[in-house]
């Protein structure tokens, strides 16, 4: 193969989220663009994140709603999960992603390089392919080598001491779990697990469940968690586990113990950058983040990072703006920057969390304890939350004054939300502006709409 084969205006290390949304725009741009990936194109969140564990929270949901089919005068009957049945729909949904995204790829004229790639110069990558290596080069490059779950030091994966990807395989469920985490990942599994009959216990060493979210969010999930009988213990540390054939023993430094057939260790995730030549190419490394300007620069050469490598939220979408972001900026588009805290954060439990912007103490540090007010709206006001029998709320943040700061909600599908209010906080719209605008009634949506209603001083469904 000539090395005229071999060059490409941009190579992509890492074929995720933001990897494929990288080769896709440069591509849309004119840019010839290589992908490299040595598993499958898509990466975590298709095949062992996102996708699938949204598919086993829809099962649930379906589960719960069937036992309470009888609320709303529709006779059924629940008779019980089929895990391998569950199991065979979360891999056709995969599978149907992936092959709309394979074709995809193909479709744009990226080339695709199966296999394992080093970053070998400022503008080199070597791949070991099934063929033998392979070396490309790129007028830039980017990083997007993706993240793996975390453990603890000293806790060591294996037997019943599992992480997320092991919990989407298993192929049968199990009667109890206890969960090290209350984050995203640790609530959402812990909301499948109880609506499919599995006894679960979170372990969380912060002083709350979803210890980044708003305080109000957080005291929310806790008292609905309770009513559904999902057992969690916060602000104590996990100390250690035994297992054997049966289960584990759990141990917190408190001295409490929890028993379970499983341990899930959801402490979060970590970068996938060792071992891949970044630091030897003088790509500075922060604990295995690579650090970038706002830009997503890396400082060497024409190399720039994307997703969950780069310190700060790990969220797809994050990944994917920031690869259409880096793509515009190779091309000389001079993109806008993306602001982290304008990102929508979802969380799909039941019930379901959204926020955009800044918590009420994240604002009253940054504006002042008497610049900031807010509102909480009671979806007990809002009829489609009690057609759907959910109880939450809309907690709004601004400035004083000036524009909302943060949109913040938790309840049944809220998640559907997260659009609107990422437009309010992005645009730095006003209550006043956003409560002349008129909501579709009867919808969820309505709850925005009233929530800056009541925050521009005139509320009508308004419930404290």
């Amino acid at each position: 193969m000539s090395s005229g084969d071999n060059h490409y205006d941009l190579v992509v290390l890492g074929g995720g989220s933001g990897g494929y949304a990288a080769a896709l725009r440069a591509s849309e741009l004119g840019k010839s663009v290589a992908l490299i990936e040595k598993d499958k194109l898509g990466g975590t969140c298709l095949h062992r994140g996102c996708i699938p564990t949204k598919t086993l929270l829809h099962a649930a949901e379906v589960a719960d709603d069937t036992r309470s089919a009888a609320h709303v005068g529709v006779k059924a009957t629940f008779e019980g999960i089929d895990i391998g049945a569950v199991n065979e729909f979360k891999d056709q949904v995969i599978q149907r992603n992936y092959k709309g995204l394979q074709g995809l790829v193909k479709a744009r004229g990226v080339e695709f390089i199966a296999g394992t790639g080093k970053l070998a110069g400022k503008d080199a990558v070597e791949v070991e392919t099934e063929d033998g290596t392979r070396r490309v080069t790129g007028d830039a490059l980017v990083l997007a080598t993706g993240s793996y779950s975390r453990t603890l030091p000293g806790l060591e994966i294996g037997g019943r001491v599992i992480t997320s990807e092991h919990a989407l395989g298993l192929d049968h469920l199990p009667k109890s779990v206890v969960i090290l985490g209350g984050g995203v990942i640790g609530v959402e599994f812990a909301s499948v697990w109880a609506s499919f009959g599995v006894e679960v216990t979170i372990v969380e060493a912060l002083p709350s469940l979803v210890p980044n979210e708003d305080a109000a969010i957080s005291k929310a999930l806790e008292r609905q968690f309770r009513r559904r009988k999902i057992g969690f213990s916060t602000g104590v540390r996990f100390s250690g586990v035994e297992q054997d054939d049966d289960g584990v023993k759990v141990s917190l430094e408190d001295g409490k113990t929890f028993e379970a057939e499983y341990l899930l260790v959801a402490v979060g995730r970590g970068p996938v950058t060792e071992g891949l030549g970044y630091e030897e190419q003088g790509i500075t490394l922060d604990r295995g983040f690579v650090i970038t300007n706002d830009r997503l620069h890396t400082g060497v050469g024409n190399i720039y990072a994307v997703g969950d490598i780069v310190p700060g939220l790990q969220l797809a979408h994050r990944g994917f703006g920031q690869g259409i972001f880096v793509a515009e900026e190779i091309a000389g588009l001079n993109p806008a920057p993306i602001v982290e805290s304008g990102i929508p954060r979802v969380t799909y439990c039941n019930p379901e969390i959204i926020s955009v912007g800044l918590t009420e103490k994240q604002a009253k540090e940054e504006h002042g304890e008497d610049a900031v007010e807010t509102v909480d709206y009671n979806l007990g006001g809002n009829g489609k939350s009690v057609i759907l029998a959910t109880q939450g709320f809309v907690k709004l943040v601004r400035k004083k004054d000036g524009p909302v700061l943060g949109v913040h909600a938790i309840g049944a599908r809220i998640s559907e939300q997260a659009g609107e209010a990422q437009l309010i906080v992005n645009w730095e719209a006003y209550p006043e502006e956003v409560a002349q605008l008129i909501h579709a009634h009867p919808t969820q949506n309505e709850a925005l709409g009233e929530a800056h209603l009541a925050l521009s001083g005139k509320p009508l469904h308004f419930h404290s």
